[in-house]
């Protein structure tokens, strides 16, 4: 992997959390590095279940694609942001 590649999954995770995120409701207490990496590795799952599926590579923009990593990516900060918010209290 080169270092475009590596900065272009930074900038997708990182879009691909801020959806997730959005989509989530109420206000998330999680930092923006977890974020982050919600969303790479949302994009990455979601990449393999679109082919999985055989919808990863269509003629224009992939929305069945995008709509399965944005959901992953909600259901990752969703989890994320429970978990973080019960760490702090005892």
């Amino acid at each position: 992997m080169h270092v475009t590649g590596i900065i272009t999954a930074i900038i997708i995770g990182l879009i691909i959390g801020a959806l997730g995120r959005l989509v989530v409701p109420g206000r998330q207490h999680i930092p923006m590095w977890l974020t982050i990496v919600i969303g790479v590795v949302a994009a990455l799952i979601g990449t393999a279940i679109a082919g999985g599926l055989g919808v990863a590579d269509t003629k224009g923009i992939d929305w069945i694609e995008l709509v399965i990593q944005v959901g992953l990516a909600a259901v990752g900060v969703a989890l994320a942001a429970g978990m973080y918010g019960r760490r702090g209290v005892r």
